[in-house]
């Protein structure tokens, strides 16, 4: 099953996706409807407003988040490009909701005057279901509604101004989350191809199965400090092949499209503006 929020002239809408349809729910976005009991019972039976599928117009999965999180170095063979060694526990960041944007949405650059050095993450995306604290394996498998595609666009110069990553990672209008929340299988492993293309160039091409602490790790690690509530985004980090690791370095242009896509997953397509 897919979920997505989207914009309609009546404002928000969660709706399920079907093969070329778009059933609304009766909830304002997806964080609502994952805030229901039995949301999944309500989302496969939801029988709303239809709308097609090539007209929709996406917005932030989660537009309103009570958390984004998001997790540093990885995926082995991004240590590998940095130089750094293995990390012993996640490193994690956190993003607000005003970062967020659609799949199809502008990406918003910096004025010149405040950075040139923007760069594409790829990232596989976690979508908190059901709330957890200080989660075991099983409960943090459980906890987890599905995946989504992210792509957490960074700012490299404001990102390494000091050791703190938050000020280059929440940059307003920015983070492209969506189109959907596949919804999974717990016992399924997250084993999904993952790529970025800029300019229909390909910069970074991996599998998630590369990851250095797996969607249920990172669940039962965030939930010791913190309880994960419905509708919370944990972005998990991104392969080798961002901008800044090459030599010379690459970054982003005004024009240009970014398009981050997670085999079985889905697909962002957004220009820089």
């Amino acid at each position: 099953m897919k979920l997505a929020t989207i914009r309609t002239a009546q404002g928000l809408r969660a709706v399920r996706v079907d093969d070329d349809v778009a059933v609304e729910t009766g909830h304002a976005d997806v964080g609502e409807l994952l805030r229901a009991s039995y949301w999944d019972d309500i989302a496969r039976v939801a029988g709303g407003p239809h709308h097609s599928l090539d007209a929709l117009d996406f917005a932030p999965l989660v537009p309103t988040p009570e958390k984004v999180i998001c997790v540093g170095l990885n995926y082995l063979d991004h240590i590998a490009e940095t130089g750094r060694p293995r990390p012993e526990y996640p490193t994690l960041f956190t993003k607000y909701a005003r970062t967020l944007i659609g799949a199809h949405d502008k990406i918003q650059l910096p004025h010149d005057d405040e950075s040139t050095q923007v760069d594409w993450e790829a990232e596989l995306g976690i979508v908190i279901g059901t709330e957890v604290r200080r989660a075991t394996p099983q409960q943090a498998a459980a906890a987890i509604a599905g995946f989504t595609v992210i792509n957490d666009i960074s700012v490299r110069d404001f990102q390494n101004r000091t050791g703190q990553f938050l000020q280059g990672k929440a940059w307003e209008a920015t983070t492209p989350v969506g189109p959907y929340l596949v919804v999974t299988d717990p016992d399924r492993p997250a084993h999904f191809p993952i790529s970025c293309e800029v300019d229909g160039v390909t910069m970074q091409s991996s599998n998630t199965s590369e990851l250095r602490f797996g969607p249920v790790e990172l669940v039962a690690y965030i939930s010791t400090f913190i309880t994960l509530a419905p509708g919370d985004v944990i972005a998990t980090g991104t392969p080798g092949g961002v901008g800044a690791a090459r030599k010379p370095p690459v970054f982003l242009q005004r024009g240009q499209t970014v398009v981050t896509r997670i085999e079985g997953v889905g697909e962002c397509r957004n220009v820089c503006a």
